[in-house]
Formats: structure tokens, sequence, C-alpha cells
């Protein structure tokens, strides 16, 4: 940790401070590289050793050789917030044969075009599935553990709703 300290502010005697962070002070880092291909199209790696092709919509030159940048954050989401109902179900001990979770966005008009509202519907199947875990699965999910809703939640209204289907 560095902090970085300027003169006392006259009015109120407050010292300002900045305070950067060292590699080495951070508790988990990532790191991934986009890149241009010969056509436009997007690639992107990352430093466990995967690839992924995006693209960007035909209309403005791509050739929809994969999903556009902002489909990636929607199913970034989608997978954080499953892998985590997936655990909190097995730890839990409720059985599932199949699940998805369903996603649908809304995009403000203006540049930026952030999402302003995301709703996820999970499908759970399975036989003797208790209803109040599977819903307390995807509330811990959504409040305490999947990163990308906690940081998509900070621009974007998020909800979420699930059903049960019997095996």
């Amino acid at each position: 940790e560095k902090r970085l300290c300027g003169p006392k502010n006259q009015a109120n005697g407050w010292l300002i401070c900045s305070i950067s962070h060292t590699k080495a002070d951070t508790v988990d880092q990532m790191h991934a590289t986009v890149t241009v291909t010969a056509d436009n199209a997007l690639l992107g790696a990352s430093e466990s050793g995967h690839q992924v092709t995006m693209d960007i919509a035909p209309d403005l030159g791509g050739q929809n050789q994969g999903p556009r940048p902002m489909e990636m954050l929607l199913l970034g989401m989608g997978g954080c917030t499953l892998i985590d109902v997936m655990f909190i179900l097995r730890k839990s001990r409720q059985a599932f044969s199949d699940m998805r979770v369903e996603l649908e966005a809304q995009r403000a008009e203006e540049i930026p075009r952030v999402f302003t509202r995301i709703h996820a519907h999970f499908i759970v199947s399975g036989n003797d599935l208790d209803p109040k875990r599977v819903a307390r699965a995807i509330d811990l999910s959504a409040e305490k553990y999947c990163s990308a809703s906690r940081m998509l939640g900070a621009v974007a209204e998020i909800t979420h709703d699930y059903e049960i289907v019997s095996d």
C-alpha cells in the first residue's frame, strides 16, 4: 500500500491522501487481452488459457463470428450466478437433474448504452426439490456471492424468479 498525502486543507485542517495498492496488496487480480483479428473480429484471451471470439453487429461491419461484448457481460453474470446456485443447492443436498438461467436485459437508449434492467429466470429440474432452498440459493447468489451480479447491480436493476420442473 502506498499513500500519497498533500498539504492540510487550510479551511478544515483535513489531510487529503490517495492510497494505491500494488500487485502484492491485491487479493485477487485477473488479466485478459483482447485483440483485433484480420477480419475485425475480437479475440479475447484469459490468463487461464481460454479464448473467445467476439464480434460487432453486422450492421456496424461485423461478420457475426461471436457474441457482442455486452452479450458477454450478460453471459458472464449468468454463468457466475448459476455456479453459485449449483454449489449452494448441492451443499444443501438438493438433487437437481438440470438447471439453467434465462436472462433478459434492457439497455439505455443513449451512449453509453449500459444495462438498465436485468431479469434472471432460473429453471431448476428435479424431484423433491424444496422451493424454499431453491429460493434461498438464488437469493444468496444475488445478494452475497455473485461478483458479476453485484457489479452490474451498481448500474442496473436486477430481478430474479424461478420455476421448479419435476422430472
